[in-house]
């Protein structure tokens, strides 16, 4: 494996890893934290700069390790978490993780934030050894690179009470895997004085000797006052080889395979802090401290009867890696296969083949299957949007502390499974609406506390499945918006009339005009006229749609609806002017065959459909997407209600309906370019190719052709009068 191959495999074990964290964090902050959690915690920090080092990330190893040190106090029990030591713990995992972004981008930038960040863990680290100026763990002492002779590593400071022997056998792959004995050990040298011997016996003396494998093992002599979960924890990626055991101080112990050891997951004590936000986890009394532990398990027949007592520990869920790009083109290769089936199909009935026949019904179960088949692929690309809602809680911490707010986000439906890709391209606009939450949504504490509110504002992330779609919404507990200043901004910005007379959705929606802005001088949150017009673009780019509701004083609330998958879907196959389209069932309402009385006239060429006490505009759509057409909209048409979230229903007159099926979707920007009110095309089963129309985009235009229209009459309506 190339030093790249394991780097890409840090950084997705980084992921994994990060998410361990920002779960331990939460509970941390939720106050249902016990000591596994910390312990976790922990673990996790310490993964990250183990094998961060390997890879000379310099800095991602410095702010570790300084983040590391207080973990390591935390668990021990000599810090108490009060309200300042949580927010530092919050942020230091926010700045790990952006950290581990940065070096996957192989950029240099050190966060601003990162330096006041290591002041505040020095300064809840309580040791002068972890100050500034100190040196980091590889700059502590020298290493040679290969030895016969024991090394000594001497740490200064406290006396040395317990030794502890720890035994390193020969691993064949242990440099395959890509450790390094010197960072494992130089772990231990935090932790007291290390004696080093290494045992170079195996060592081959003929042709067979093979560089890649490892053929020395040591044995390490740590004298000092530490515990034996923290020499484990040094040695975590080599938990099922090594070997423990303590020869003085405290009580000895037998020799302990790595993995051995046991935390109670009791839940840790909370304090009452002077914050009722914030919780505060208290030290644990003397009772739980590790030499007792240690005590507990001296005896075989105490270790025996404990271990009977506990649970057999249940079998870890396995994982596969696999590269984006096979499953790609997995993809495509059943997104052809359901094309397939549809061309035969459609040879079969234009044969004239009885739908009762054998082969007809051979066809059903071809049809059943590929649909199975494409169902379980495309879960292979589904994941939960968990780590994507843990990474709002960053954004939150960041701008909350940036503009001195106290900000909690709430989150639901963090299993609700969507594609991989809607995942990483949702990352943007989120971040975005969290941010203009925060800045624009949630007031300052004393308007909050003026309004009769909590000083912590609330902002609610949730995700669930509805009718095909994945819904997703942003809602806030402030102020709602100020309808009225929106409308004079529109209008100073010049983006609409001074005399214009508009609904309150269509205010709502002057936020996603490309341009607009409300604040009032630039920050780093907003300000520049970018943001809600860039979200919306990429929603509509998935072919989602957006809407908002807001209640002054209340707060607002953005919707988003998505397609589950970006790769098929289910379509309506629609005929207008003489070509076949294909409309997203998810947009359909319902189909109409309308009669001659539901079709009123609207102006000069408006029509309007009533339905049930209301009336809905009827867009002719051919005539929309430019079609050649003089036909005019009658009962002959067949209307299909579709529903925006920012127009409401409209109904589209066409002339024809043939079909419902399941369509692949195919690219036109990379392929073609890019065709106002069409979002994408398919292929259908006579060969032939179909464009997708974009509701949301015809509704746009329909917009436009309506006020067009007004417009010509007007100008009509002048000319007539001019001349009379």
């Amino acid at each position: 494996m190339s030093r790249d191959d394991l780097k890409a495999t840090f950084f997705a074990e980084c992921e994994d890893l990060l998410d361990q964290l920002s779960e331990g964090t939460g509970e941390l902050e939720a106050g249902t934290a016990t000591e596994e959690t910390v312990h976790a915690i922990f673990r996790a920090v310490h993964s990250i700069k183990g094998a961060a080092g390997a890879f000379a990330l310099d800095t991602l190893v410095k702010f570790a390790h300084r983040f590391e040190t207080v973990l390591d106090r935390l668990r021990s029990g000599s810090l108490v978490l009060d309200p300042d030591a949580l927010q530092t713990i919050l942020r230091s995992g926010d700045m790990l993780a952006e950290l581990v972004e940065l070096a996957q981008a192989e950029s240099d930038e050190e966060p601003s934030q990162m330096a006041e960040l290591i002041d505040l863990l020095v300064g809840l680290s309580g040791s002068e050894e972890d100050g500034p100026g100190a040196p980091e763990p590889d700059e502590a002492f020298e290493f040679t690179a290969v030895s016969f002779m024991p090394l000594s590593f001497d740490e200064p400071g406290e006396d040395a009470e317990d030794v502890y022997k720890i035994r390193v056998p020969a691993i064949a792959d242990l440099f395959r895997n890509g450790h390094d004995p010197f960072l494992l050990f130089a772990e231990l040298v935090g932790l007291g004085q290390l004696d080093v011997s290494c045992d170079a016996s195996a060592l081959p003396v003929s042709d067979e000797f093979d560089p890649n494998r490892c053929y020395l093992s040591w044995e390490l002599t740590l004298t000092g006052s530490m515990t034996e979960v923290s020499i484990r924890d040094a040695f975590v990626f080599l938990d099922d080889i090594c070997e423990i055991e303590q020869v003085s101080g405290g009580s000895a112990g037998p020799v302990l395979d790595l993995p051995g050891i046991e935390t109670e997951d009791s839940p840790m004590t909370i304090a009452e802090p002077s914050n009722p936000s914030m919780p505060q986890v208290a030290a644990e009394e003397a009772a739980a401290e590790p030499a007792a532990a240690t005590s507990s398990t001296s005896e075989p027949a105490a270790a025996e009867k404990s271990k009977a007592a506990k649970p057999a520990a249940s079998i870890p869920q396995t994982t596969l890696r696999v590269d984006p790009e096979r499953v790609d083109r997995l993809i495509n290769t059943v997104g052809e296969l359901i094309i397939n089936q549809a061309v035969i199909t459609q040879k079969l009935v234009a044969s004239g083949m009885a739908s009762n026949s054998d082969i007809m019904s051979d066809l059903d179960d071809y049809q059943y299957l590929a649909r199975e088949l494409q169902e379980g692929v495309m879960a292979i690309r589904a994941q939960p949007v968990k780590p994507l809602f843990q990474r709002m809680q960053r954004i939150v911490r960041e701008a909350a502390y940036s503009l001195g707010k106290d900000v909690a986000l709430v989150t639901e439906g963090e299993a609700t499974e969507i594609d991989k890709t809607l995942v990483e391209r949702l990352a943007e606009p989120l971040t975005h609406m969290i941010r203009n939450a925060v800045d624009h949504g949630i007031e300052g504490p004393e308007k909050r506390a003026a309004a009769g509110k909590p000083a912590q504002g609330t902002i609610k992330l949730s995700a669930a499945h509805c009718s095909g779609d994945v819904l997703i919404e942003i809602s806030d507990d402030g102020a709602g918006l100020n309808r009225k200043r929106i409308l004079e901004k529109a209008v100073s910005q010049g983006m609409v009339a001074a005399d214009a007379k508009m609904a309150d959705s269509e205010i709502d929606n002057l936020l996603f005009m490309a341009g607009f802005s409300t604040a009032e001088k630039v920050t780093n949150l907003s300000g520049r006229g970018v943001g809600m017009d860039v979200v919306k673009t990429a929603i509509t780019s998935l072919g989602g749609r957006i809407s908002i509701s807001s209640r002054q004083g209340m707060g607002t609330k953005f919707s988003i609806a998505l397609p589950l998958t970006l790769a098929v879907m289910d379509g309506m196959v629609i005929h207008a002017a003489g070509e076949t389209l294909v409309a997203p069932l998810s947009s359909v309402v319902e189909t109409i065959r309308p009669k001659p009385k539901d079709i009123l006239p609207f102006g000069r060429d408006g029509r309007l459909l009533s339905i049930r006490g209301t009336y809905v505009p009827i867009v002719n759509l051919a005539r929309l997407l430019g079609f050649p057409t003089e036909a005019e909209i009658t009962s002959d048409n067949i209307l299909i209600l579709i529903r925006s979230e920012q127009s409401g229903l409209v109904a589209l007159a066409v002339d024809d309906i043939s079909d419902q099926r399941q369509v692949v979707i195919k690219s036109l920007e990379g392929n073609y370019g890019a065709i106002e009110g069409i979002s994408a095309a398919t292929i259908l089963g006579d060969g032939r190719i179909a464009l997708i129309i974009d509701t949301d985009a015809i509704l746009s235009l329909a917009g436009h052709y309506g006020r067009e229209m007004a417009s010509r009459e007007e100008m009509d309506y002048a000319q007539t009068a001019t001349m009379g």
